[in-house]
């Protein structure tokens, strides 16, 4: 069986039945799925009925139970990103969701609102951008991941062969999984982030890729997850690669980044940063070695970069992160703590280049993959830098990009793109492009995480810092604030449905979402916001005197505050939080 998915799709419904039409030229495969048994068979074109109602589709996500019975997921939209070696890597922009059943009635009311709240998560779930997929490359895995693999490996389909930690519909493939036969029709769908461009230095031009792929396992919104599981999978665990073809040759160097690999949390309580909780009775060296066991495995030597302030409320997750590493005592981990705010703080960003000459000599050590145009490996990448902040977004990727960008340097230096002592700095036209792509894998990791664009991302564009660029910071800062306490739990839930961690039990005679909202948790937020502006109001709009002006101020600034304190005493009961129960609670 080729490594190819079908690129070319109908979507052919009945009452009975859905039809999809595989339309690649050759092809006569149609896949069948049952609407009442739910059973899912290989037919012909055929066997179509002239009667069903058509409509074109670029792939199937996969399938879904809900309250009401099953849901198929089809992708309905796609951008062309790009060509990859000659495969063409496209962006899901649209998908739609079709039930099974024909009607619903015989559903309760309860159930029936159940259900809309369940197609509401995954819609939330769809919405967010950054859904890649090509029907015959691997997207999952790393250019020397690939060159490793036998021929056996190169035969198998694209679902059996893909790296599971990238493959986000592996939850919504399960059925079709289950039957080889049907595999063509299976298209693993990544998310995360990839931007191609064509470039030219020195009058000689190639192909330079970023790709960021964002790890199923573990996943969900900033404060809900944090930290590891017992299986030693790290939150937001992210692999960035970046990738140079130049003349046939191909080049890439990865980095990593994920949660600081111990069991804590930092529930949201309205506070601006709730501090963070290490869990005192779990065994975290048993996932902490968990955690490194398999990163090694996979990717070889783990030099950990750690971004967290060396005091306040991140200390002791600096001091226990340095423990566990020391306490393992492996050749193969090295451990370099740099306080990121501390070393940059007065705008003094330019202190960022005493870390990357820090680890310059282990940069080197850590080399690069190289496979020339003959598709001879002339040099493999040894290990990865694991670069983490708290959120492993906005510092982390400023320190990512300046990593990539000394890789970058030394590949193109050996494949003659730059002459000897050339710079990459100083090569504007590629310099700008290369600054906005790595500010747009930020904005896009931290909007699938946090909910905004990433902070800081004045830099990675411009390579300063500028009082703009604040400004903006603190605007996404209140925006994640809200989002963090008010809407994240539902977010949260809606990445629990989506990848499986929770199920939907039909026959639950409880409803998980009717969990009864007391009235203040509206109440007070909207009483607050209405005083806080009518203060404001006051003070744009004097009254006849200035003793009534200040009475209206005074009389809606005390309601504002206090109410603001009576919310901020009793934080958690505004919090949105999670309402489905997941398979399993780390923290």
């Amino acid at each position: 069986m080729a490594a190819t998915t079908y690129e070319r799709l109908k979507l052919h419904v009945t009452p009975e039945k859905f039809y999809v039409e595989a339309c690649d030229d050759g092809a006569d495969d149609v896949l069948v799925i049952d609407r009442v048994s739910t059973e899912v068979t290989l037919s012909v074109k055929k066997d179509v009925p002239p009667s069903a109602v058509t409509r074109p589709i670029f792939g199937i996500l996969g399938t879904i139970r809900l309250v009401a019975g099953n849901y198929l997921i089809v992708i309905t939209k796609k951008t062309k990103i790009g060509e990859f070696f000659n495969h063409v890597i496209w962006k899901a922009t649209d998908f739609d969701i079709l039930s099974y059943k024909k009607t619903m009635l015989h559903l309760t009311d309860i159930q029936l609102q159940d259900n809309k709240t369940f197609l509401a998560m995954i819609n939330h779930v769809l919405n967010v951008d950054g859904f890649y997929f090509s029907t015959t490359y691997d997207l999952t895995h790393t250019l020397q991941r690939l060159s490793n693999t036998s021929p056996e490996f190169q035969e198998m389909s694209l679902l059996e062969r893909a790296d599971q930690r990238f493959v986000w519909n592996g939850h919504l493939l399960r059925e079709l999984s289950a039957q080889p036969e049907v595999h063509r029709f299976a298209l693993p769908v990544l998310h995360g982030f990839i931007t191609m461009h064509s470039c030219s230095i020195n009058g000689k031009y190639f192909d330079w890729i970023l790709i960021s792929r964002r790890s199923c396992f573990r996943a969900g919104v900033r404060y809900y997850v944090r930290g590891i599981d017992s299986e030693g999978h790290a939150a937001n665990f992210v692999e960035t690669e970046q990738i140079v073809h130049y003349n046939g040759s191909r080049a890439s160097f990865v980095q990593t980044r994920g949660s600081i690999p111990v069991f804590w949390s930092q529930r949201p309580n309205l506070k601006y940063k709730p501090r963070p909780l290490i869990n005192k009775v779990a065994n975290h060296m048993d996932g902490f070695q968990r955690h490194f066991d398999s990163q090694v495995i996979i990717y070889g030597k783990q030099v950990i970069i750690n971004l967290v302030n060396q005091k306040g409320s991140e200390k002791p997750l600096e001091q226990a992160f340095a423990t566990m590493v020391s306490s393992l005592g492996s050749g193969m981990i090295r451990y370099v703590a740099f306080d990121f705010h501390k070393e940059c703080k007065n705008m003094r960003w330019d202190r960022l280049s005493i870390l990357v000459d820090q680890v310059a000599e282990i940069q080197d050590e850590l080399s690069y993959f190289l496979v020339d145009a003959a598709g001879m490996v002339v040099t493999s990448q040894e290990g990865v830098f694991r670069s983490n902040c708290m959120d492993c977004l906005d510092r982390t990727n400023v320190i990512q990009s300046l990593l990539a960008r000394r890789s970058l340097q030394a590949q193109l230096q050996r494949l003659g793109v730059l002459h000897v002592g050339q710079k990459l700095e100083e090569q504007n036209e590629f310099e700008k492009i290369y600054k906005n792509a790595w500010a747009d894998n930020a904005n896009a990791c931290a909007k699938q995480y946090a909910g905004t664009g990433a902070l800081k991302t004045d830099f990675t564009r411009t390579g300063k810092r500028t009082q703009l660029g604040l400004l903006m910071d603190g605007w996404n800062s209140l925006i994640r604030y809200y989002k963090n306490n008010f809407s994240d739990g539902f977010r949260q839930d809606s990445i629990d449905l989506f990848l499986g961690n929770y199920s939907v039990d039909e026959l639950e005679s409880h409803s998980p979402l009717s969990v009864p909202r007391d009235l203040k948790f509206l109440a007070l937020p909207i009483i607050m916001v209405v005083a806080f502006s009518m203060c404001i109001i006051c003070l744009l709009m004097a009254g006849d005197t200035w003793t009534e002006t200040l009475a209206y101020v005074l009389f809606w600034g005390v309601a504002s505050i206090g109410t603001f304190f009576i919310i901020l005493y009793n934080g958690k009961d505004f919090v949105d939080a999670p309402r489905l129960v997941q398979k399993e609670k780390m923290d």
